[in-house]
């Protein structure tokens, strides 16, 4: 049962509801720096003071109600212009269980709440702090007794008139009535439609809901968000205030519209060449339909068959969990029917965790590199690489990157630099006219550089130079289109340009006239996500890369001589995968950084040769692997 839906706006899906908020070491500022929903704090009235404590006897004269809560409050609203948190119309709501006999307990906090209207009676202020009475609460008849600015929490075995009922706030029951669930796994069925029962009771009342004495942990959080349940009871305001934050870019359905209006989902990680990239369009986070899988013939795959043709698709950033999401999410993916898997480790050689300089060098030349360095020893040799070797050999080179052209990964397949940022120098290496095509973003890099040098002019006299991806078809010989294009994220309405330039750089590969051709194409933006930690990111450009890995799959099967190899540079964001449905294609996930990982990365392949590529080994054992099937 969904009922709170999975895109949601920028504030929290939930109510977070600090339980036992005294207990916290700095006693409601914790919660309030997260922006919770509620927070609670147990009271006595001892010697004719309201003090805050968990028992009678571990009560601390120096723990007062109105140090602790009513003196916090009345500071930040009249810092913040009669509101809990400034711009932001937020509400918050102080519960208070009264711990010592009702009603001179309660007409204690109410004698010491009146004085100030402004920060405690929402007849006064609408945004002032909604008071919640809990613990001995008064009978529901004698809730008319007490003044309007002061709402009480109410109980499902309770029946309450019209006018009882519009002094409930909300509903609170105990968990372990309902269940007897540690938070781990899942909750028993009979169990969860006990707790669904009761949560839709309250809401046939009108009436949030909240349970106490719940486990805690992302499983719970997740699962109750998941039921519909209003408040999470929590003893880590910080920790379950994380887990709801920016919780649409945690969530994906295709076919689920976003609720999220405007605003740019980007990151301040990408290094100086892609620092332009403009971000994901929260709007545009959603995919009406899912893609086709493209199922293959098999023909081909593992056969002796002469290698002509070997086209490598890097998804920079692509781990496992990556590729998972997008499976689930569009139920199915071209790249899960590759029957020849490995694993590569991917660690720098002066670094436990790579770089895409590092990680991309190491798959193009099949040396172990330092981060940063291209294609280049640290003493600033040039290692060989994949598109050096293939020229050698008489081979069409292309190198295709949905993205800059001169980031890191693409870079490392016709250039060799000791600094990746060195744009000038590493598009110079284009001068070498080794590349029959390349493809991709940067075109500032090309018009506006700091060395002076008409590189376009340069480029001109041996290469059609195009600014736009349709126009590769109708290019004669070889040809460079630089299309800005090329670096806007992936959405609906361009999720098949990565596949279009793959399938036009295939056919224009074909007609050079020579004996074979090597195909580099990156799927740049995957890495990009999880820098930015947007799940709807990852997905959507997963689907991307999946339909350019469908259109070298279906030459490849038309070929019979063409070996299709999958891989990544490193994994991006930690992204670890929470909750999903196999049936809606709904996924839940969440990254652990926002910055690359050194988890093992999958090798897939296809064709000719593929069951070379099975086992573990170091990121440079696959082009290890296409050298030794290619000579």
């Amino acid at each position: 049962m969904l009922l709170s839906g999975i895109t949601v706006a920028a504030q929290s899906p939930v109510m977070i509801h600090s339980h036992n908020d005294y207990m916290q070491t700095a006693p409601f500022w914790q919660a309030w720096s997260q922006k919770v929903g509620s927070i609670e704090a147990d009271v006595f009235l001892k010697d004719g003071k309201l003090l805050v404590g968990h028992d009678y006897e571990g009560l601390s004269e120096t723990m007062t109600f109105e140090s602790l809560y009513v003196e916090p409050l009345v500071t930040v609203f009249g810092r913040n212009g009669g509101r809990a948190w400034k711009d932001s119309d937020e509400s918050l709501q102080l519960m208070v269980e009264l711990k010592s006999e009702t009603v001179p307990t309660l007409d204690a906090v109410c004698s010491m709440l009146a004085r100030w209207p402004e920060v405690f009676d929402p007849s006064v202020n609408s945004d002032a702090v909604r008071v919640v009475i809990t613990g001995r609460v008064p009978s529901p008849d004698e809730f008319g007794e007490w003044p309007d600015f002061i709402s009480f929490d109410g109980s499902l075995e309770e029946e309450y008139d019209a006018d009882e009922l519009e002094r409930v706030a909300l509903m609170s029951a105990d968990f372990s009535g309902y269940s007897q669930w540690n938070g781990k796994g899942t909750i028993i069925p009979a169990e969860y439609d006990r707790l669904a029962e009761a949560v839709a009771d309250a809401h046939e009342l009108g009436k949030p809901v909240r349970f106490w004495n719940a486990p805690e942990g992302v499983t719970v959080y997740y699962t109750f968000y998941d039921m519909g349940i209003d408040y999470v009871n929590t003893d880590h305001p910080e920790t379950c205030a994380a887990f709801f934050s920016d919780f649409g870019n945690k969530n994906f359905m295709i076919g689920a519209a976003s609720s999220r209006h405007g605003g740019v989902t980007g990151t301040k990680k990408l290094d100086k060449t892609t620092r332009d990239f403009a971000g994901f369009q929260n709007e545009k986070l959603q995919l009406s339909g899912g893609i086709g899988v493209y199922e293959p013939t098999y023909a081909s795959d593992r056969s002796d068959s002469e290698i002509k043709n070997v086209i490598f698709l890097i998804g920079d950033g692509m781990g496992l969990n990556q590729i998972t999401a997008g499976a689930y999410a569009n139920k199915g993916l071209t790249l899960l029917g590759f029957r020849n898997i490995g694993f590569q480790i991917n660690h720098a050689k002066n670094a436990f965790t790579t770089d895409s300089a590092a990680g991309g060098s190491a798959l193009a030349t099949g040396e172990r590199h330092d981060n940063r360095h291209i294609s280049m020893s640290d003493d600033g040799v040039a290692y060989p690489s994949l598109t050096d070797w293939f020229h050698d050999k008489g081979y069409a080179l292309g190198v295709v990157s949905l993205g800059n052209i001169a980031d890191a990964t693409p870079a490392a397949f016709y250039a060799h630099n000791v600094e990746r940022d060195s744009a000038d120098a590493i598009t110079r290496c284009l001068l070498d006219k080794k590349v029959d095509l390349l493809c991709g973003s940067g075109l500032d890099l090309f018009t506006d550089r700091k060395d002076g040098l008409d590189i376009v002019g340069e480029l001109s006299r041996d290469y059609a130079f195009v600014t736009d991806t349709e126009d590769l078809d109708a290019a004669d010989g070889k040809v460079i289109c630089i299309d800005d294009a090329m670096g806007d994220a992936a959405e609906e309405a361009n999720l098949s340009l990565l596949a279009d330039v793959t399938a036009a750089s295939i056919r224009q590969l074909q007609k050079s006239g020579k004996d074979g051709f090597f195909l580099m194409v990156e799927g740049a933006k995957i890495d990009y996500a999880g820098h930015s930690r947007c799940l709807p990111g990852s997905v959507i450009e997963m689907l991307s890369f999946d339909k350019a890995i469908a259109e070298a799959v279906k030459f490849a099967d038309e070929d019979g001589h063409t070996l299709v190899v999958v891989t990544a540079d490193h994994e991006t964001g930690g992204l670890m995968l929470i909750d999903g449905d196999e049936q809606t294609g709904r996924i839940m996930g969440v990254y652990v950084t926002d910055d690359h990982t050194p988890s093992m990365i999958p090798v897939f392949a296809y064709g000719p040769g593929a069951d070379r590529f099975c086992g573990v080994y170091r990121n440079t054992g696959v082009p290890e692997r296409i050298r030794q099937l290619t000579e």
